[in-house]
């Protein structure tokens, strides 16, 4: 008995040591909680406004097998240069392009997009989500276009 008694003190007292030492230092963060404790001061980018010159679009009639070229104007209203990071179409029949370069105070710039009429016949509304550094954060532009199927 006097063995096991020992063996439980030694156990402990190797225990209360590690525990002792992992608390020890300046820093008793992990890596990992420290890292998130620094994402707060990470600097986002300033974020500015903007108004839309077209945010939606009518092309009215067109045949099957068009395409369609839109354009969505804006200007930058804000003091800070426009940063548009992603632009998302609501289907693969509409691809879009954004600015490649951030858009400066006062200027203006565009969203462009090209919609495949293509086994999309009669009514068709088309979103894009604009994704940018503005206030709001997301906007939405839309167009409509009505396909009329092949004769």
């Amino acid at each position: 008995m006097p063995m096991t008694r020992f063996c439980h003190l030694l156990i402990s007292g190797i225990l209360l040591m590690a525990v002792i030492a992992c608390g020890s230092g300046p820093n008793t963060q992990t890596p990992a909680l420290a890292d998130m404790s620094k994402a707060d001061t990470v600097e986002q980018p300033h974020q500015t406004s903007l108004r839309w010159i077209d945010s939606t679009l009518d092309f009215g009639k067109v045949t099957e097998g068009e395409t369609i070229e839109a354009r969505f104007r804006f200007q930058n209203t804000g003091n800070h240069p426009l940063v548009i990071s992603n632009v998302s179409p609501s289907c693969g029949c509409t691809v879009a392009e954004k600015p490649a370069a951030p858009i400066a105070p006062g200027t203006e710039g565009s969203i462009k997009a090209s919609f495949d009429s293509r086994g999309r016949p009669g009514p068709n509304l088309k979103t894009l989500n604009v994704y940018s550094n503005t206030t709001e954060g997301m906007h939405q532009l839309t167009f409509t276009v009505e396909v009329l199927g092949k004769k």
